[in-house]
């Protein structure tokens, strides 16, 4: 496990472009692999956990070359997957694991999911439930809860599911299902949760209509392929949104970044803290909307981030959290609850990290107090396996009084691959 020391910096200056959206890139192998026809997908994110999905695909006897620039996956059709001769390994990513016992639920084989000891500590009965409402045969440790998950395909009918969570891998996992299913399958959630699935469904040619609160799948419809051109990734762009605003006197381009609206609670936190955050260059590419993020050095203030916003910005609350450090004032973060079971006990994580820092967090099941302070102390902390957690901490090192060291780094790669390389570049000290 390796581990990487930051020191404060002077400014950030200087244009740049982040990896591909890790969102995306699942489901553009996903379903490039059930459509028929060629798929070609630029942008595509080579990252851990979208190569592992890519790696399953494979294993299921779909044709997918990369050539370092594109992508390019010989879909099977509904119904040509062939059952894999090995466990599919998601590695870290849940993403992987939750959507592919949708699809797998209504395959004519066998197939067996496991992860890494942190995914497979991570609660999977959220999506084994409705799959076995629907007719899915999957069996797991505790119940189901956990992984390894052994899935026996199964002939699937379509429900109407209240999702208990807004939570866009639940959502995925039973409208990929709902493609195998007799009849439609609807899916209502709390508050609307990122829509990629729904986006690229279309883009695909199935039959998909949302409305006010949900989405409803017909099952049985043939998808054709489609080319894809993935936007940069907002999440993995959240930490140098929060960098620049920080950093005293950064002036930071970000070129091509999805701004799914779905996606975009970050960009309406920062910017209802006092953050200089414009988006220019607005356009759209394969159904999604791209722009520029221009970002500036801002003094912030303390918010309160609850409701809608919640899910709109699931990914980047341990980044946020680190704004709201460097903020006047209190930040008040209520209804996040599924910050509990992500790659980490995410809320947890930020806490004990962000007091080693000096800064005072009153931790509630459902979220967190920050009492911005302005000023951060060197430290040394743990990413506890998680991604974020360790990029959100380096970005605070920026800032930080001293030396500022995180254990753990590996696992950036699972999304951010030249992360540090990147972040190396638009620094002045």
């Amino acid at each position: 496990m390796k581990s990487y020391s930051m020191q404060k910096v002077r400014s950030l200056r200087g244009e740049i472009s982040v990896p591909g959206d890790k969102s995306i890139s699942h489901r553009s192998i996903m379903l490039g692999s059930i459509a028929n026809g060629v798929t070609r997908v630029t942008g595509f994110l080579r990252g851990e956990d979208a190569l592992a999905t890519l790696g399953a695909f494979r294993a299921m006897g779909v044709q997918i070359d990369d050539d370092g620039s594109n992508v390019t996956i010989h879909g099977k059709g509904l119904r040509g997957l062939v059952e894999p001769t090995d466990v599919l390994d998601c590695g870290n990513s849940g993403t992987s694991m939750r959507l592919l016992s949708g699809l797998l639920a209504g395959q004519n084989f066998f197939s067996v999911l496991t992860g890494d000891q942190y995914l497979r500590n991570r609660p999977m009965k959220r999506v084994v439930a409705p799959l076995t409402k629907m007719g899915g045969r999957i069996l797991g440790r505790a119940g189901g809860e956990k992984a390894p998950l052994a899935i026996v395909g199964s002939r699937l009918t379509g429900i109407h599911y209240d999702s208990p969570v807004s939570s866009a891998q639940v959502k995925s996992a039973i409208m990929l299902a709902g493609l195998y299913a007799d009849g439609e399958t609807v899916v209502r959630e709390p508050h609307l949760s990122r829509d990629h699935s729904e986006r690229m469904l279309r883009h695909f040619g199935a039959t998909v209509e949302t409305f006010d609160g949900g989405v409803k799948v017909c099952g049985g419809t043939e998808l054709s392929a489609r080319d894809i051109a993935v936007p940069g990734d907002i999440s993995s762009a959240a930490f140098f949104l929060v960098a620049a605003l920080i950093v005293p006197h950064a002036d930071l381009l970000i070129r091509g970044v999805g701004v799914n609206p779905t996606r975009t609670g970050i960009i309406d936190i920062l910017q209802a803290m006092g953050g200089r955050v414009t988006l220019e260059n607005l356009r759209e590419e394969s159904g999604e909307p791209v722009a520029d993020l221009h970002v500036l050095g801002s003094c912030m203030k303390g918010v309160e981030i609850s409701g809608e916003l919640v899910p709109r910005a699931i990914d980047e609350f341990p980044v946020i959290c680190v704004a709201a450090a460097m903020a006047e004032g209190k930040t008040v973060v209520r209804g996040a609850e599924e910050l509990r079971v992500k790659e980490t006990d995410r809320i947890a994580a930020m806490a004990t990290n962000l007091r080693q820092a000096g800064v005072e967090v009153i931790e509630h099941p459902d979220g967190m107090e920050i009492v911005g302070r302005g000023a951060l102390s060197g430290c040394t902390v743990d990413s506890f396996g998680d991604h974020r957690i360790a990029m959100s901490m380096l970005i605070a090192g920026l800032v930080a009084s001293g030396e500022t060291t995180v254990n753990d780094v590996d696992c950036i790669a699972t999304s951010f691959p030249g992360f540090f390389d990147l972040l190396q570049g638009v620094i002045s000290r």
